[in-house]
């Protein structure tokens, strides 16, 4: 693969560009379902994303509490608990992630959660913190409501635009 290695005094400026490498890449993309492949060099940067097909699915309505409980008394039926949730990607409502990173749903381990199923929330209220490249980001209501759902567990892993909870 070719290297760009910046504008030279002695060459044109269109080698900064190298189309047989972004195609290259896109296939990598491809072939390992990768959602994305990001190169810097100098001042080049390329990024090759693919959107995936279907949305992630949720991993559980349960408070963290509730599922660990569930889950070490009758793993199965949690499993299919998790199945029977609707797709929240059409759901009208739905909080979803403003980034990739890591859903937590209290500031820490041993704090209360700062929503739970139930809960009455308003514009700018705190619902939960998604870590991304070792930096909480606050994700706030953005509409008054009532949380009637809430899709991601306490440490899960999240995609961007994933549907984290629904506020009605």
């Amino acid at each position: 693969m070719k290297k760009p290695s910046g504008s030279r005094s002695d060459e044109p400026e269109q080698g900064l560009v190298d189309i047989a490498a972004i195609d290259q890449l896109a296939q990598i993309v491809a072939k390992y379902d990768l959602s994305e492949v990001e190169i810097d060099r100098g001042e080049l940067h390329v990024r090759v994303a693919r959107e995936r097909g279907s949305p992630a699915q949720p991993q559980s309505t349960a408070t963290p509490q509730i599922a660990t409980t569930a889950a070490a008394r009758r793993p199965a039926e949690t499993v299919a608990e998790t199945a029977a949730v609707p797709v929240a990607a059409d759901l009208a409502g739905a909080v979803k992630s403003p980034m990739v990173g890591t859903a937590y749903l209290r500031a820490s381990p041993d704090a209360k959660p700062f929503v739970e199923i139930g809960s009455v929330v308003k514009p700018g209220d705190k619902l939960l913190l998604v870590e991304a490249m070792k930096t909480f980001n606050d994700i706030v209501a953005t509409r008054a409501g009532k949380v009637v759902n809430i899709l991601v567990t306490d440490g899960s892993p999240v995609e961007y635009a994933q549907p984290l909870m629904v506020i009605e």
